[in-house]
């Protein structure tokens, strides 16, 4: 692409993002337009200052040249200039008032509400999004478009309300004004506007890739930090410390780069503004004595023309930096739509009696792939029988997993279909589909939160007795008696620190209270010790009656009393039965069994 189609580009990208920002803002429109008046207001005061200062200024040449040429003035000076001072000093204390207001109203409005509906609007468009998302996604890219991305935009509705349309403002009322005083001296300063306008705008646009970068830099170096302290434990054992150092160096000096060239080309176009706008002053200032001596304009004139010409730099200058602003927040802003543009998991609004389940399941012709060029699972047909006790075997990246996937519809099958009790789980909603499962991952997730409220996670209504039920029959009531404070015990505060087979027990209650018709355990025993895992068995022996239970493991000691093995391999069940039916045809079952106890 030419560089002059890549300028249009990024030009119309903004001005497509800047639109909806201003569409987004909608909810707080009549707030903003409030802000409006506030600022019509502060830009009137600011107005009227330089008049009535000029007023004052001709008072008091008016006063000395009477004076110098032996008049006695009708009144003393004090008087003659309290009018004038008085109203001069209502009008900057009205200005300052509502400048004051303004700026308070926009904050509160911007912050309370625009950012915060954005942020809302984020958090519940990724409960809408697939799971995949979430598993090609770094946290820390989420975090920055929530946390920073959104700030920053919400900075850009309050600078187009209180820099640019005051400034925009401020410069038509200065130039009407200043025509209206003298034209002449009035064409000096408005002729220069036009170029600096235009200097900003197009530095501006040259800053826009670079803050681009910047922010997309800043997204790795979020999801860099986010990596290093997830896996702080696993870094300091195998001295890692430099290499996550030099990660973290390398990501943070390639947005020092961008954002330093963002920032110099920003931050080039307030000087040459102020150089242009000073040039101007003087020759303002050398024209109206002139005037003043061979055209008989009065000394109030010029003197008010030239307080205007120092006041109009002001808003020019804030015109510059909001450009360079928008054209950063524009970055931002693009971050932010593309995460609410992602595309959503298709709404199903049907729904399924999970009282009436039996616990039948049955996979038809079920084909999947992450990738579609990489085909996974291809043609599966099982079928399982309510409170079957089924385990799932096979090697890395056979599919095992994969199912349970497919089961909890965190992925939908790309052919085929999947039945519970003769219903076709894609004809049902998502949330109907899902309270069908418990489950159990190998990665234990708890929050910070008492040790009743992780347990009753998957049931908030489940009283202290149920809780507690739970508890017992997964082994972890007594354990849970020894902490300071029993149940009510805070995980995560006062140095309160559980053991990583503590931590699965709790996970095992919290499936138990849910007391779902199909149970899902992925890798349930792998992070526990012996013992533990002795207990797990005996409360899913005892638990898992009449329940349809299916159980992924990489141990198979812990499955040999399921009442159906399938040994999965590419994608494709190659065998299936008992442990001693596996074990006696001597297939793949078997070489995966001997191999784990191979010497």
């Amino acid at each position: 692409m030419s560089q002059e189609k890549q300028t249009k580009a990024v030009r119309a990208e903004n001005r497509r993002i800047i639109l909806r920002i201003v569409q987004s803002a909608k909810p707080i429109r009549w707030w903003l337009a409030l802000g409006c008046i506030l600022a019509l207001v502060v830009v009137s005061c600011a107005l009227a200052g330089p008049k009535l200062l000029g007023g004052i200024v001709q008072v008091l040449y008016d006063h000395w040249s009477l004076r110098l040429s032996g008049g006695t003035p009708d009144e003393p000076l004090w008087w003659s200039l309290r009018p004038g001072l008085l109203l001069l000093l209502g009008v900057y204390g009205l200005q300052s008032l509502f400048s004051y207001l303004k700026m308070q109203l926009l904050n509160r409005v911007v912050s309370m509400h625009f950012t915060c509906n954005l942020r809302i609007q984020i958090a519940d468009k990724i409960r809408r999004l697939p799971v995949k998302f979430v598993d090609d996604t770094p946290v820390g890219e989420v975090l920055q478009r929530m946390t920073n991305d959104v700030s920053r935009m919400g900075n850009t509705v309050h600078e187009i309300i209180d820099t640019m349309m005051s400034g925009f403002l401020q410069i038509i009322a200065i130039a009407v004004v200043m025509l209206l005083e003298d034209w002449r001296l009035a064409l000096m300063v408005i002729v220069i506007m036009p170029l600096s306008i235009k200097l900003s705008a197009y530095v501006s646009e040259k800053s826009s890739t670079y803050f681009r970068e910047m922010h997309k830099q800043s997204g790795r170096l979020y999801a860099v930090v986010e990596e290093s302290y997830t896996n702080y434990a696993t870094t300091k054992a195998y001295n890692l410390e430099h290499y996550n150092r030099a990660r973290h160096q390398e990501v943070s000096d390639l947005q020092r780069r961008a954002e330093a060239r963002a920032n110099f080309l920003a931050s080039v176009v307030q000087p040459v503004i102020a150089f242009t706008n000073a040039a101007a002053y003087i020759l303002i200032n050398l024209l109206g004595g002139w005037l003043v001596v061979y055209r008989g304009v009065s000394v109030g004139t010029v003197m008010t023309i030239v307080l205007f010409a120092r006041q109009i730099a002001s808003p020019l200058e804030q015109i510059a930096n909001g450009m360079s602003n928008i054209q950063h927040a524009s970055a931002a802003a693009g971050r932010v739509f593309a995460l609410l543009d992602r595309e959503e998991e298709d709404p199903v609004q049907g729904e399924m009696d999970v009282s009436a389940v039996r616990g039948q399941v049955v996979f038809e012709g079920v084909s999947f792939s992450y990738d579609k060029s990489r085909p996974l699972i291809q043609d599966l047909n099982i079928r399982v029988e309510p409170g079957q006790k089924v385990a799932i075997v096979g090697p890395t990246g056979a599919g095992k997993t994969t199912i349970v996937n497919l089961l909890m519809r965190f992925y939908d099958v790309d052919r085929g279909r999947i039945l519970v009790d003769g219903t076709d789980l894609s004809a049902v909603s998502r949330d109907s589909s899902r309270a069908l499962f418990a489950m159990v991952l190998q990665d234990t997730w708890l929050f910070k939160g008492t040790v009743a409220e992780n347990v009753a996670y998957g049931k908030p209504e489940a009283t202290r007795e149920e809780i507690v039920r739970a508890c017992d029959e997964a082994y972890c009531d007594h354990f849970i008696r020894t902490l300071p404070k029993g149940y009510d015990t805070v995980i995560g505060e006062d140095n309160i620190t559980i053991s990583g087979g503590q931590k699965q027990l709790l996970t095992i209650a919290r499936a138990l209270l849910a007391d779902r018709e199909l149970l899902i355990l992925d890798e349930a025993t792998s992070n526990v010790d012996t013992r533990t895992e002795i207990l797990i068995q005996k409360a899913m022996d005892k638990l898992m009656r009449r329940r349809t239970c299916f159980v992924i493991a990489h141990r198979l000691s812990t499955i040999v009393d399921a009442d159906v093995i399938l040994v999965l391999n590419d994608g494709r069940i190659v065998e299936q039965g008992t442990h001693r039916e596996l074990l006696e045809r001597r297939g793949f079952y078997h070489q995966l069994y001997t191999s784990q106890y191979a010497v």
